[in-house]
């Protein structure tokens, strides 16, 4: 019997320690996790979604604008209909009959089948019911829901859906200004994040702080009249104002498009700036894609050319050549050519004019006016390729220009010291060096700027309600005098007047501008036929209010920009003065 008593108080004592521990373990060692769940069964947290910023025009209208959607979900223990009757009441909201569109075939010669409205509500409808039936806790239906297709749903009252607030992107201008504004995806944590354009730029400023609101609820989520609660509130991104002109910015893709099709060209993009404060008032490139579908587009589409592509500039560039030997004092506007009366040999190679005309005595400005490949050869030789390196340089090219944009690219300038006579020679007149057509139009914004440097700039003001704040404009350097300055706009105007394409120009009107036809390295020579054609023109001269940059790459109808890129930018500039306020004289 002791024995017996023994063993049985053994086994209480073995119970008892086991007890001890257990309790140890949950209200010491699990103590804090237990008591965090516990709290949590209690609390009920809401999510406050915070508004990503809006891209404004300088008229203050959208560009880019978040607007609230709605994610579907259902929780699927708390159905109490059938998953096939719920499918059937679902579909016809979702599937909308005006948004069928017939197929589009790669292959001229197949007919595609007619997209029917059933069979897409047959699959809408048997989608939801395959959803629906799954062994989950919580499933999604549908993304970005609008308000009214919400409303649609809630009217059915079917216990166990609800919805989420979600934040989709509208750009009210549809594919206008896409290169400008980039696009809003996701992160690879699946939150929203800005690519490419403004919205890359700026995607910090743009993102807002979301919130949250907390209170204590009892077991069935009602809140408890003396629980705690709290809330932090949810903080709207920054608003962009931009120096974007809506009027500028539609006339010239529209014009752009037009371009593309009458000249037969490839691609082609215009830049439009106030060369004073650097302001961007449009920029469009073609092709093009749509931001609210970027996803249905390549990847290499989503880069802006104007900002990223390099390529030869051609003579558009000798304004800048020209333009540091004024100011450096080695020639002047009068200066005499003597070596511009035929070809001239460099090393083994022959330097020609464009159309193998030659005109002995020549003054710089008929160097201009004539665009003579001879006359900056010689331009270039009494600079030196040090001296013109460092004009170069200061000019920005080698040097992304700071625009505040995602995705600017450069390319690097032959180092120097390392120039033989040939690259002096053809860089002068715009061979043999790489620009973006940004560095471009901001080099010779210099010119029109009275020799100052301005960094070019998309935003005008930070907005947040009645609160604002202004982006000045940056100088970074006087890189030529004003009257080097001065000199260069009338060596322009008078290659404008006098040139190739003057008969483009708009009655009436003076203009600074100088086209230039490059020729494109292919396999390490230039084809003979395949041509980059740009103008490059600011207005008025004596006051410059504009200075556009208008590019097409390989036109077709023919291979001067004295035929293409000139008489596109003097009609885009038939729209653009008058609106501009810039007048005749």
């Amino acid at each position: 019997m002791e024995n017996r008593i023994r063993l049985v108080g053994a086994l209480f004592l073995v119970a008892g320690i086991v007890l001890i521990g257990r309790l140890f373990f949950w209200q010491i060692v699990r103590g804090k996790d237990l008591a965090d769940q516990a709290r949590g069964q209690q609390l009920h947290r809401n999510r406050t979604l915070a508004h990503r910023g809006n891209i404004l025009a300088s008229d203050g209208t959208p560009l880019a604008a978040s607007q609230d959607k709605w994610l579907l979900f259902a929780q699927i223990p708390e159905l109490k209909d059938n998953a096939v009757l719920i499918a059937n009441q679902l579909a016809p909201l979702l599937v909308d009959e005006d948004d069928v569109k017939q197929p589009v075939s790669d292959d001229p010669g197949v007919k595609p089948e007619k997209i029917d409205y059933k069979d897409l509500l047959l699959e809408e409808t048997s989608r939801i019911s395959n959803t629906l039936s799954q062994d989950l806790m919580w499933v999604p239906l549908e993304k970005k829901l609008d308000s009214d297709t919400k409303q649609k749903i809630e009217d059915l009252s079917i216990h166990g859906l609800g919805f989420d607030i979600e934040e989709d992107r509208l750009y009210p201008e549809a594919s206008s200004s896409a290169h400008l504004l980039g696009f809003v995806g996701k992160d690879s944590e699946g939150n929203n994040k800005g690519y490419f354009g403004l919205e890359g730029f700026y995607d910090f400023s743009l993102t807002g702080s979301g919130g949250y609101k907390v209170r204590e609820t009892d077991a069935l989520g009602n809140p408890l009249i003396f629980g705690s609660s709290n809330e932090i509130s949810a903080k709207q991104g920054l608003d962009l104002l931009t120096h974007i002109d809506k009027t500028v910015q539609l006339t010239i893709e529209t014009k752009l498009a037009e371009g593309l099709e009458k000249y037969g060209a490839l691609s082609g993009n215009i830049i439009v700036m106030n060369p004073k404060t650097g302001a961007i008032m449009g920029m469009a490139s073609n092709p093009y894609y749509d931001p609210r579908e970027y996803f249905e587009y390549s990847d290499e589409l989503f880069r802006n050319p104007a900002i990223s592509d390099a390529y030869e500039p051609g003579s558009i560039f000798k304004p800048i050549v020209m333009a540091a030997g004024i100011d450096a004092g080695v020639v002047e506007p009068e200066t005499v050519c003597d070596i511009c009366g035929q070809p001239l040999k460099v090393d083994k190679y022959y330097i020609r004019t464009w159309n193998n005309e030659y005109h002995a005595g020549s003054t710089m400005t008929d160097v201009i006016k004539n665009s003579d490949n001879v006359g900056m050869a010689f331009v270039a030789d009494r600079l030196g390729s040090d001296r013109l390196y460092d004009y170069l340089d200061s000019f920005g090219f080698g040097h992304v220009t700071g625009i505040d944009l995602q995705g600017e690219a450069t390319a690097s300038i032959r180092e120097r010291g390392t120039w033989n006579i040939v690259d002096l020679a053809t860089m002068s007149f715009g061979q043999g060096i790489a620009v973006t057509p940004i560095q471009m139009i901001t080099a010779g914004a210099v010119i029109a700027n009275d020799g100052k440097y301005v960094v070019p700039q998309v935003v005008d003001k930070f907005v947040l309600g009645d609160w604002e704040e202004d982006i000045k404009p940056e100088y970074k350097q006087q890189v030529i005098s004003k009257e080097a300055a001065d000199k260069m706009t009338q060596m322009m105007v008078v290659a404008a007047s006098q040139g190739e394409a003057k008969w483009a120009i708009p009655k009436g009107y003076k203009i600074a501008g100088k086209t230039g036809t490059a020729q494109i390295p292919v396999a390490g020579h230039y084809d003979e036929e395949k041509t980059i054609a740009s103008f490059i023109g600011f207005a008025p001269p004596n006051d410059p209010e504009i200075i556009m940059l208008v590019t097409l790459r390989e036109p077709e109808s023919s291979q001067w920009a004295s035929e293409t890129a000139a008489p596109l930018w003097f009609d885009i500039a038939r729209v653009l003065f008058p609106h501009l306020g810039i007048k005749p004289g």
